[in-house]
């Protein structure tokens, strides 16, 4: 199925891209926003995610019709947004204040 390269290969290219440093500035928000971070389950549902897309990732995309070239140009737009509200300081999709797993899901879905 893959070899050690290959999982060796892919696992760098997922360190590179999650970007732990760049993610810092996204902590920090949370942390004061919410005052707690569930790093423990956000860590259970991140290595659950990888194993998940990485056995069954392109499948899945051809399953729903779509290609790769068209997921990324996808998440760059998202990514773009959630620079947008970053760099203006607006939100343009409001959440809801009661939710404390927020912390979830930019932590371990990035």
């Amino acid at each position: 199925m893959f070899s050690i390269g290959d999982i060796i290969s892919i696992s760098l290219t997922l360190f590179a891209v999650i970007d732990i440093l760049g993610s810092l500035p996204i902590l920090i928000t949370l942390k004061q926003k919410q005052g707690t971070i569930q790093s423990g389950l956000a860590t259970i549902v991140a290595g659950l995610l990888m194993i998940v897309f990485l056995l069954m990732g392109e499948t899945l995309l051809n399953f729903i019709g779509i290609d790769v070239s068209s997921f990324a140009i996808a998440g760059a737009i998202i990514i773009f947004i959630i620079g947008l509200e970053m760099i203006l300081n607006v939100e343009f999709f409001k959440q809801d204040k009661k939710d404390k797993a927020g912390s979830i899901v930019p932590i371990a879905f990035p």
